[in-house]
């Protein structure tokens, strides 16, 4: 049974992103336990159509560094009136604009190796993977006080996406990356591999700083038709499901929403080993492992992953496992509100 409890987040990111994505997620998710929830969040669409959809009180804030203080100020107001039982800090700059509280526990999300200089704020944290609580357990040296909250890969369906609607035909196969356009995320290792395996069909979706320079390096290389850009997508589940495999070829890569996004949708996951990947993907049983920069290992992996039914069957199998046993919407939410209540009881003793 969920105890009555009032949950505040404090969302500071830019609407296009994996950690974004995943507080959207989880908003969604625990107002459909029935927690009580007000948001602090910037005028972005999806934000505002989050607050909309679940009818969340929220509270508009631009998180500019020039007005930090004032902000922090009006922040301390917003707390002080909402009364909240938790308050919910998304990332560093999120918890960098609040102050430490005097009645009210104040939770701090990690979504990667971040500096903990901005979390001076902060009576609790959380990060999305084992390993990442364990690197704040080291600088913090209070592990009992640092939380694991896995994100949930659980998509909800948009509408029917075809192949076609990218002139792809129903007989080719597609390897498909959901990315930010970024050096981290091996985006250049994927067209080079694209270049040398024929007759596959490669969408990369997600925006980035780097968009124009990848487009130039699938020009170079005579991909165009063959590697297409398609921008940021809100309709992953529809990307997912016309994709023959799903690829994540990051250099670095706290977690990797994606993962368990795949295993969701039940399609073969190939990703390199960084953070995330090495510590929750099983190689050969729910993904297949390559070196970080191994451009020839990864060809050899998306060929199998495209092409070897035996192993697709086993990757799929091993993925749903994976995501029932770990990353269902129902699991990680109920894992979140025991986290919660766990603080709130325990907060006044810390």
């Amino acid at each position: 049974m969920v105890e009555s409890m009032k949950i505040l987040h404090i969302i500071a990111g830019a609407e296009q992103g994996g950690a974004e994505s995943c507080a959207v997620d989880t908003i969604r998710g625990l107002h459909a336990a029935g927690i009580e929830q007000t948001v602090i969040c910037r005028p972005h669409a999806a934000f505002l159509t989050l607050v909309r959809d679940c009818a969340i009180d929220h509270h508009i804030l631009s998180f500019n560094r020039i007005l930090k203080w004032t902000q922090k100020a009006r922040i301390n107001v917003i707390i002080k009136n909402e009364k909240p039982d938790l308050v919910h800090c998304w990332l560093n700059r999120a918890a960098s604009f609040t102050t430490r509280q005097k009645t009210v526990p104040v939770l701090g999300w990690f979504g990667g190796y971040y500096d903990l200089k901005y979390y001076k704020s902060c009576d609790f944290f959380m990060g999305v993977t084992k390993d990442i609580v364990r690197y704040i357990s080291n600088v913090t040296r209070t592990p009992d006080r640092a939380y694991v909250g896995h994100a949930f890969g659980t998509l909800e369906a948009m509408g029917e996406v075809k192949k076609s609607d990218y002139g792809i035909s129903d007989a080719t196969k597609v390897v498909l990356m959901l990315s930010r356009m970024h050096w981290k995320k091996g985006v250049d290792l994927l067209i080079d591999a694209a270049s040398k395996i024929d007759d596959v069909a490669f969408l990369i979706a997600g925006d980035g700083p780097e968009m124009e320079k990848y487009r130039a390096q699938a020009h170079a290389l005579n991909l165009e038709g063959r590697v297409l850009f398609l921008g940021w997508c809100k309709d992953r589940l529809g990307l997912l499901n016309i994709a023959d495999v799903c690829v994540l070829p990051s250099r670095y890569e706290p977690f990797g929403i994606v993962i368990p996004e795949s295993w969701f949708a039940r399609v073969p996951l190939v990703a390199t080993r960084a953070d995330g990947a090495k510590h929750y993907v099983n190689h050969e049983k729910d993904g297949l492992l390559v070196d970080i920069d191994d451009c020839e290992g990864l060809i050899e992996a998306l060929q199998r992953a495209l092409h070897d039914e035996v192993l697709r069957a086993q990757l799929i199998k091993g993925g749903t496992k994976m995501y029932k046993e770990l990353f269902s919407r129902d699991c990680v939410i109920t894992s979140l509100i025991n986290s919660y209540q766990d603080m709130i009881k325990r907060y006044p003793n810390i």
